[in-house]
């Protein structure tokens, strides 16, 4: 951790830069071996966006279309339409792979 804190501030094309290149490279495959995280199912993903933006449910409906929809998706008794996919991805960046996957759905979904 010392030695990636001396090199934090270096110069791209310097053989510090170089050096910090490689150990982060070195950290994520570490990371991802001995740490893995699994992908969100899309409804976290999308709550998560939500957040990161600061949108609340009435701007949901854009994507998602009526408010009821929204509700019914983020509580888990709707599944996303391909139509609900396609405007989250281009709209709010959240990648297709994400969105794609299948999820459980609440016992109360219609």
């Amino acid at each position: 951790m010392q030695l990636l804190e001396t090199l934090w501030d270096a110069e791209e094309g310097t053989e510090a830069f170089d050096q910090l290149d490689i150990m982060a490279t070195l950290i994520d495959v570490y990371e991802k071996e001995h740490f893995p995280m699994a992908a969100p199912d899309p409804v976290q993903a999308i709550l998560f966006r939500m957040e990161q933006a600061g949108l609340t449910q009435s701007d949901m409906t854009q994507y998602l279309g009526a408010v009821s929809k929204v509700s019914e998706v983020l509580n888990y008794q709707r599944g996303l339409s391909i139509s609900m996919i396609r405007k989250l991805n281009a709209g709010l960046g959240i990648p297709l792979e994400i969105l794609i996957q299948d999820y459980p759905l609440s016992k109360r979904a219609a």
